[in-house]
């Protein structure tokens, strides 16, 4: 079992990689599920409302705090290479880094920005409107899922 300050780094690695998976896993199968029901114009209006309210304080802090955290810990573990829990710490640290964090940056938020360039109601809107959904929540699945792996390996360095 690990010890120390690494006891605290998997608890809160644990903790934030979870609450991330469970905001990516609620946005798949509910919001986007639920704007893509709306008419093109009004799921788009609301998505991008959505998205410029995701840069706000509440969930940067959350977002770039978990990504931060996971640093963190890749960053101590591979200097300190502590005995207990090491592989599961550094894999927590990749699979969240790569598979949330660096997943947003090149495939969500390019998709995001698009979006937010179109006016609703335009054809050209309408029109990318389903590509835009079905590709972006099809990589917010991978980021919900390598959330989750990234918590159960920091839950599994802690046993």
């Amino acid at each position: 079992m690990i010890e120390g300050p690494y006891l605290l780094l998997a608890v809160l690695g644990a903790l934030a990689t979870a609450l991330m998976a469970g905001v990516f896993c609620a946005f798949s199968v509910l919001v986007v599920r639920g704007l893509a029901a709306l008419p093109p114009a009004q799921g788009i209006a609301a998505m991008n409302a959505i998205n410029s309210s995701a840069t706000t304080p509440a969930f940067m802090v959350l977002f770039l705090g978990a990504a931060g955290l996971c640093a963190v810990i890749a960053v101590v573990t591979f200097v300190l290479w502590p005995g207990a829990g090491t592989v599961a710490l550094l894999l927590g640290s990749g699979v969240y880094l790569a598979g949330a964090f660096g997943v947003t940056v090149v495939a969500n938020v390019p998709r995001n920005e698009a979006l937010m360039k179109l006016e609703p109601g335009t054809p050209e809107a309408v029109t990318y409107w389903p590509t835009y959904v079905r590709e972006w929540t099809r990589w917010n699945h991978v980021r919900a899922v390598a959330s989750a792996a990234a918590a159960v390996m920091y839950a599994l360095a802690l046993v």
